[in-house]
């Protein structure tokens, strides 16, 4: 079993103006975002990777830059993990969607939700689930691997891992620069982690003995790490 780390890009300057950035090209990380990006190394110190796998935006590329240099990897740009094409509400403010018919859509329905001149939310979770499943598969049982994406993409993700239905994904927080952690087996993912923005994650490493697929009754007992 794989174990995969979901890590939202840091904070970007669109996110810190409100802006729905969406694919817009030449949007980068600001300052804090920088800094958090720098503070991904030591956070994943204790944790080897054997893949990075970004998507194509540039404040993706820029958030694991310092990573994948560290570690002399060298990143897979994945399309399939770019941000959701928010066809006409690219590069609107926020607060002036939460007036259209499509923002109660978003956040009631969202499995129903396609953007003008883009695409839906159930889109976005089928390609970012398919590349999921498709990069798993090439990674060796007991590694671990990174995947950096955007907000909804990873929450999408993380509502199918969880056996949510696209509907229920609202539900999930992911902030910038949060890791959240899946492992993938035969049977079944198991959600280690969510939206953690704190620091040491070596805990997250795959223990001695996973037990494989199965679940343990009662719950584990945080005694089987390696």
């Amino acid at each position: 079993m794989a174990t995969l780390i979901l890590l939202r890009h840091a904070r970007s300057a669109a996110n810190g103006s409100g802006t729905l950035a969406g694919r817009t090209p030449g949007v980068g990380l600001d300052e804090t975002g920088d800094k958090q990006a720098q503070g991904l190394l030591e956070r994943l110190r204790g944790v080897p990777l054997s893949r990075v796998v970004s998507s194509p935006l540039q404040r993706c590329r820029e958030t694991v830059a310092g990573l994948v240099a560290e570690r002399e990897l060298d990143p897979v740009v994945e399309q399939r993990l770019a941000e959701v094409d928010y066809g006409d509400w690219t590069g609107r403010k926020v607060t002036d969607l939460t007036g259209e018919d499509l923002w109660k859509v978003v956040q009631q329905h969202p499995s129903a939700a396609v953007f003008p001149g883009g695409e839906g939310l159930a889109e976005v979770q089928s390609r970012a689930v398919a590349a999921v499943r498709e990069h798993d598969r090439q990674v060796g049982d007991d590694q671990v691997w990174l995947l950096c994406s955007h907000g909804d993409v990873i929450k999408s993700v993380l509502a199918d891992a969880l056996g949510l239905h696209l509907d229920s994904f609202q539900r999930i927080v992911v902030d910038p620069c949060s890791v959240s952690v899946v492992r993938y087996t035969d049977t079944r993912p198991f959600v280690l982690k969510v939206n953690d923005t704190g620091g040491d994650v070596s805990g997250l490493l795959p223990p001695k003995d996973s037990g494989g697929s199965d679940a343990v009754p009662g719950g584990t007992t945080g005694q089987d790490k390696g």
